[in-house]
């Protein structure tokens, strides 16, 4: 059964439902249209760290019209293996 709920750190819990996806920061954000994109949800004031520290990675979370970006302090691997059983 998959999980409905994962803890990204900073005491933040997304609804697996509305995770677009989990994203490297080092290797995505070489790219003109990541950075085009993160440019634009923090304009909107839809980015929210969960970082103690420098990110390491992104997740981006849609419910309906409503767009977030989460910075968080672990890797996408370690967060994708919390949604994979």
């Amino acid at each position: 059964m998959k999980p409905l709920y994962l803890n990204i750190g900073g005491g933040t819990v997304l609804h697996c439902d509305d995770i677009i996806g989990i994203f490297d920061m080092d290797n995505t954000t070489t790219s003109k249209h990541t950075k085009e994109f993160l440019n634009r949800v923090q304009r909107c004031d839809a980015v929210e760290s969960t970082a103690y520290d420098i990110p390491v990675s992104f997740v981006v979370t849609a419910n309906g019209d409503n767009e977030r970006v989460y910075l968080s302090q672990y890797a996408p691997r370690t967060l994708r293996s919390r949604i994979i059983i």
